[in-house]
C-alpha cells in the first residue's frame, strides 16, 4: 500500500512539473521573440549589421572567401617622438583582406584601387600617433582602428583586415 501510495504521489508531483514546464514555455517564448524583434529594430534603426549574432573578422570568415589585396606602394610615417626624445620614422606597407562573400564585395571591391591614396592617408594618420615604442612590438591596435576608419570610409564591412607590415628607423 505505501509503494503504490508513494507512486501516485510521485507522479503527481511529475504531472504538476508538466503543467508548470508548459506554461512557463506558453508565456516566455513570446515575450523572447518579441524582445529579438526589438532588438532587431533598433540595430536596424542604427545601422547595425548583425550576421549571425557576430561581426565579420578573420575567424568568422571562410578562408576560401578571402582575397588579400596588396596596396602598390609603402608609406613613410613620421612616428610621435619617444619620451627621451629621439626621433623615429616607419616604412609601412599595407594589405587589405576582402570577404569576397559580403554582398558589397563586387561593387566596393574595384573602388579600393581607386582610392587608395585615402586608405594610405588614413593609415598615416593613425600611426603618426604612436611611438616608436609602442608600435614596434604590436601593430594591432592600429590595425584594428585603420579597419574600423576604412570600413567607415567604404560604408562596408567586406574589408575584413588591414595589415601592416612595417620597417622602423
Amino acid at each position: 500500500m505505501k509503494k503504490n501510495l508513494m507512486s501516485v504521489l510521485i507522479l503527481a508531483l511529475l504531472v504538476v512539473n508538466i503543467v508548470i514546464s508548459a506554461i512557463i514555455m506558453v508565456t516566455l517564448v513570446p515575450q523572447t521573440k518579441q524582445a529579438n524583434k526589438l532588438i532587431t529594430e533598433v540595430c536596424t534603426a542604427l545601422n547595425l549589421e548583425i550576421a549571425s549574432g557576430r561581426t565579420a573578422n578573420l575567424s568568422s570568415v571562410s578562408i576560401e572567401d578571402i582575397v588579400v589585396y596588396d596596396l602598390e606602394d609603402s608609406i613613410t610615417v613620421n612616428l610621435t617622438d619617444s619620451p627621451n626624445g629621439d626621433e623615429h620614422y616607419a616604412v609601412v606597407s599595407i594589405s587589405l583582406s576582402y570577404d569576397s562573400s559580403n554582398p558589397d564585395y563586387k561593387t566596393l571591391e574595384p573602388l579600393v584601387a581607386e582610392r587608395t591614396t585615402l586608405i594610405r592617408e588614413t593609415v598615416r594618420s593613425i600611426i603618426t600617433k604612436y611611438t616608436y615604442e609602442e608600435i614596434k612590438n604590436d601593430t594591432s591596435e592600429p590595425e584594428a582602428l585603420a579597419l574600423e576608419k576604412i570600413q567607415g570610409l567604404f560604408d562596408s564591412n567586406f574589408i575584413i583586415a588591414v595589415n601592416l607590415g612595417a620597417t622602423f628607423q
